[in-house]
């Protein structure tokens, strides 16, 4: 089942398929097999992201705002699909049956940089907009009794009786701003890895394709937040690993959901 066709810059079409619930499923053994058959530059791409999370933790520790960490590591969430334009496009020259290397992983950068980046500044501004606004939160519910030295402050959270009002709140505030760059980003960039598109086309039809198949999105999503929360306890050791297995499904979920309007494609497996 599809919705109606939508004209890209291109002068192509491209059609939104409904997919089964449990597609998320399909979409992450496909990444797996991906990063199996890529693991080497895999492992080095997901090496790369866990080194940027300790050098952002070092920078706020070293600023003496510790409590920005977790808001400042949500960022992965938000800006998560960017950072895997190499992964789609080594899941991309995998289907045709080229190997990628380090070099390939700069390809979408090279052929749509532009729309690559004004879509990448949309979602840094999300995620400055939710550490900002985690930090007025903080200040707050804590910063009028002063806020404790970095010693005493997970202690001093977990006493704090505004522990609970501050978490909901938070949460609340993530959730909405998560949900929106879900929606955005979801298709939007491996479609501008895939197609000379622009940012906004992108951008709509991956709104669209999140609507249309609701339910399945809602379970991927979720697998996300799951898989990538259990990748950042280890210090984010598991990003290594994590990372890359989310990169290589997200590719899968836009080729099963997003096709060119002459051409059809399983659901579910790319």
């Amino acid at each position: 089942m599809t919705i109606d066709t939508l004209p890209l810059a291109n002068h192509s079409a491209v059609r939104i398929r409904q997919v089964a619930t449990d597609a998320p499923w399909h979409w992450l053994t496909a990444g797996w097999q991906d990063l199996l058959a890529l693991r080497a530059l895999d492992l080095a791409y997901g090496g790369a992201v866990c080194l940027a999370g300790w050098l952002l933790s070092l920078l706020l520790f070293e600023a003496g705002v510790l409590w920005a960490i977790l808001p400042a590591s949500s960022g992965f969430f938000l800006v998560g699909p960017l950072l895997a334009a190499g992964l789609y496009e080594a899941s991309r020259l995998r289907e045709t049956g080229r190997r990628a290397t380090l070099a390939d992983i700069l390809g979408p950068f090279r052929r749509n940089g532009s729309q690559l980046a004004f879509l990448g500044m949309v979602l840094l501004v999300i995620h400055l907009f939710w550490v900002r606004i985690a930090g007025l939160l903080f200040m707050l519910f804590f910063g009028p009794r002063g806020v404790p030295d970095l010693k005493s402050l997970p202690f001093s959270l977990l006493q704090s009786d505004q522990l609970l009002p501050f978490l909901v709140i938070g949460t609340g505030f993530g959730f909405v701003l998560a949900t929106a760059s879900f929606a955005a980003a979801a298709v939007s960039v491996p479609m501008l890895v895939d197609r000379e598109v622009s940012a906004l086309e992108a951008v709509t039809v991956s709104i669209q394709a999140v609507i249309e198949n609701w339910r399945p999105m809602l379970l991927w999503a979720a697998l996300i937040v799951v898989f990538t929360g259990l990748a950042l306890v280890p210090f984010y050791l598991g990003l290594v690993l994590v990372f890359p297995l989310i990169g290589h499904a997200s590719w899968h979920a836009y080729r099963a959901l997003v096709v060119p309007a002459a051409a059809e494609r399983p659901a579910g497996l790319a």
